[in-house]
């Protein structure tokens, strides 16, 4: 039987994995009795893990989020995973690249030996390219509360600093459906409750003001889709002939500083929804598959298409 310190990492590991445990599970797999795993969630708990137990057939554990943040355990993957994606975050521009720095020198100092290896032969240096205009900084905590306001479908009030707007201008109040991304910049949508229009509005010029207001009921947006709807208000009517949908398994911070002109809204942590116009479907797919990711095609055909007409073209390149 492993040692109490190694069996409650061992545990911990096990509630990390997944969200329900049955106990009875839990002692098959640790070699131990019901009571002992009893006892080591509790030790656990005292060490700040928020593990409830719940009732049923079989009863069990779930590890819970907590007010705090407690030590968390990674597998070998895991860390290396999340030291990668710090280093890209860093080159992200959503104003979270101290943070990002802090982060990663915290991770990197409790790894071993072996994963730092594999970490410090990864290196990302940003070299921006020269842009036509500046891409400002977005404070995180903004874009926090905006996503929060999004996800709570609560009326969100802010003080909205454009050009030539007056110093004494009212609060904007609005309710905010989606925050996406578009040429490198973060923009909210939402229906303007004072101007009863729909609206996009940069993140970086919003301040929020708390508390938010009442929960609303989504509206449906011009079109049903927040991509049309941004592409339509940024390109007109006019614009590119070839426009297609992806879903990547990227987070959409390490997706949105490379796409241009391109729409990504995110779809939880690791996943993104990607939106690109191209004159040509092979040239679209091909500005898709430069992502090291997989790839789900929302549409339309002919981008499936195109997908299929360059794997022919990339097998038979490879063959020769």
């Amino acid at each position: 039987m492993q040692k109490t310190s190694a069996r409650l990492l061992s545990l911990l590991s096990l509630l990390q994995s997944r969200r329900d445990w049955p106990g009875a599970l839990l002692a098959e797999r640790l070699d131990i009795s019901s009571r002992t795993v009893r006892r080591d969630v509790d030790r656990l708990r005292e060490l700040g893990y928020p593990i409830a137990a719940f009732k049923g057939p079989e009863g069990g554990y779930r590890l819970d989020a907590g007010a705090e943040l407690p030590p968390l355990l990674f597998d070998d993957e895991q860390a290396v995973a999340l030291a990668v994606a710090l280093q890209i975050s860093i080159t992200a521009g959503a104003g979270i690249e101290e943070a990002a720095v802090r982060a990663l020198n915290t991770v990197r100092q409790v790894m071993p030996a072996r994963l730092r290896r594999r970490i410090d032969t990864f290196q990302v240096t940003a070299v921006e390219r020269p842009a036509v205009r500046p891409t400002p900084q977005v404070d995180t905590a903004v874009l926090v509360a905006l996503g929060a306001a999004v996800h709570a479908r609560e009326v969100l009030r802010f003080d909205y600093t454009s050009p030539g707007a007056d110093a004494d201008t009212p609060p904007r109040r609005a309710e905010p459906h989606h925050l996406v991304t578009w040429s490198g910049r973060w923009y909210l949508v939402a229906w303007d409750l004072d101007r009863d229009d729909w609206r996009t509005f940069r993140a970086d010029r919003i301040t929020p003001r708390t508390p938010t207001g009442p929960r609303f009921t989504p509206r449906d947006l011009p079109g049903g889709d927040v991509a049309a709807f941004v592409v339509g208000r940024f390109q007109g009517e006019g614009g590119l002939p070839c426009r297609g949908e992806v879903i990547l398994d990227l987070p959409a911070r390490a997706v949105s500083p490379y796409v241009g002109d391109g729409l990504v809204e995110a779809l939880g942590p690791d996943r993104c929804r990607l939106v690109l116009t191209s004159w040509s479907w092979a040239g679209l797919a091909a500005a898709v598959g430069r992502f090291d990711a997989d790839i789900e095609v929302v549409g339309p055909p002919e981008l499936k298409d195109a997908f299929a007409h360059l794997a022919r073209r990339y097998a038979a390149a490879a063959r020769d």
